[in-house]
């Protein structure tokens, strides 16, 4: 769902970067450099981020360029789906976040539903694995995987974290206002069917 300006210039970021890590050539270095900041300019242009912040942003990533990975916690109660209420935008998400080095994605997962709703929880189930840009986001500077781990409470209480305001249930009749950068709706709608249907095949894509 991305938009075609977003897919080139996050392309040159990637051809940049690249260019960078295995360049020895110093023109070469310089073309890529110039290269990498013609594709700031695009994404600043494009959307409400700064020039430098975006910059900043590109110059921090190193390396060749992958998918940075988001994981979230699908835990369901009495028919209803956990949310927390994002501080950053005052809207609602399933917990989770970008995973962590040296964590595996249920390792993360884990942590990011304790430290955000307060809740200890068992992972049971990669439900989905979701590539961002089919998908109703709005436009992001980089390429994000989204993993959706069914999980099952075994202890804890609802308690708020340092990024969260709120913590809840919702039925899927009555979702509460969504933060589309981390879920959208249509995504609630098949974890929703993955609770009717506890045996169908993960999805990907």
């Amino acid at each position: 769902m991305s938009h075609k300006w977003l897919e080139w210039a996050k392309r040159l970021q990637s051809i940049s970067q690249a260019g960078l890590t295995f360049s020895k050539d110093v023109f070469d270095i310089e073309r890529y450099e110039e290269l990498r900041k013609i594709s700031a300019e695009i994404i600043a242009e494009h959307t409400d981020l700064d020039m430098e912040k975006v910059k900043e942003l590109f110059t921090n990533e190193t390396g060749y360029q992958t998918p940075k990975v988001d994981v979230r916690g699908v835990v369901f109660k009495d028919d209803k789906i956990l949310m927390v209420h994002e501080k950053l935008d005052n809207k609602w998400s399933l917990p989770g976040g970008f995973c962590e080095i040296g964590l595996s994605p249920s390792e993360n997962i884990v942590k990011e539903i304790k430290e955000e709703s307060g809740y200890e929880v068992i992972p049971k189930k990669l439900l989905a694995l979701l590539d961002m840009n089919k998908h109703p986001h709005p436009p992001q500077p980089y390429h994000y995987y989204k993993m959706f781990i069914q999980c099952e409470i075994v202890g804890g209480t609802a308690s708020i974290g340092v990024e969260t305001s709120g913590i809840d249930f919702f039925p899927e009749h009555k979702l509460p206002s969504i933060s589309v950068k981390r879920n959208t709706e249509s995504q609630l709608k098949m974890l929703f069917d993955f609770l009717r249907n506890p045996h169908r095949e993960t999805m990907f894509d």
